[in-house]
């Protein structure tokens, strides 16, 4: 009986420290996102290079695998 209570008690500890990590990571998600649409959006209004994201950017060029 006492291993049981010592798995139920760590058991609620690992999921109450897992429910603080997720809000910690929301948090900080919520944050640069807030961050970001301000930037967004002072640029929007001085008329900046950065008023629209890169919409036309490609990313990596694709190429064609070498041959050997």
């Amino acid at each position: 009986m006492y291993e049981f209570e010592l798995h139920r008690f760590r058991s609620a500890d690992l999921r109450r420290t897992a429910q603080q990590e997720r809000l910690a990571r929301e948090v900080a998600r919520a944050g640069r996102a807030a961050r970001r649409a301000a930037r967004l959006a002072e640029a929007a209004h001085n008329g900046g290079p950065d008023a629209e994201p890169h919409t036309g950017r490609r990313g990596r060029r694709s190429r064609l695998p070498r041959t050997a």
